[in-house]
């Protein structure tokens, strides 16, 4: 069961590092998915090995965020104030948006365990900053967008 979570926390973070990829690279999903479920879930590096991904899950996210990014993105810009649109937002946090958004949108899993998944996503990617915090507030608003029923 704790392999089963960690599995799916890591395709999380996968998902959040392929979508940035993506944008930041102008690379094709195709492409980007191949190289992490080829190459990157289980890698090893100095540091260790990297986690194993539940390939499912990455690739769900991956597919959902860009099928649905329009929808993504409007949820995300409304849970923005007006002066920083999702433009001005850091592209990782954007991206973590993106990801989030396609899981809280297929309501597979419950949207509190998705807010808090992803909100440990973005303290692994800012472990200094209060971008954590953001997250969970875009996030949360989010969810209450599309699920207000679970938030009763």
């Amino acid at each position: 069961m704790k392999i089963t979570r960690q599995m799916r926390s890591a395709a999380r973070l996968y998902a959040v590092q392929a979508l940035f990829q993506m944008e930041a690279a102008g690379a094709s999903a195709d492409r980007v998915m191949h190289e992490f479920l080829d190459y990157r879930f289980g890698e090893e590096l100095e540091e260790g090995a990297m986690v194993e991904g539940d390939p499912k899950l990455f690739r769900a996210l991956v597919e959902g965020a860009l099928e649905n990014q329009a929808r993504i993105d409007q949820l995300t810009g409304r849970a923005l104030v007006a002066k920083w649109p999702l433009g001005r937002i850091d592209p990782t946090l954007r991206a973590l948006f993106r990801a989030a958004g396609a899981e809280l949108v297929t309501a597979r899993t419950p949207p509190k365990v998705v807010i808090s998944e992803f909100v440990e996503v973005a303290r692994a990617f800012f472990p200094e900053g209060d971008e954590a915090k953001f997250a969970n507030a875009v996030l949360e608003h989010m969810a209450r967008d599309l699920h207000p029923e679970a938030f009763d």
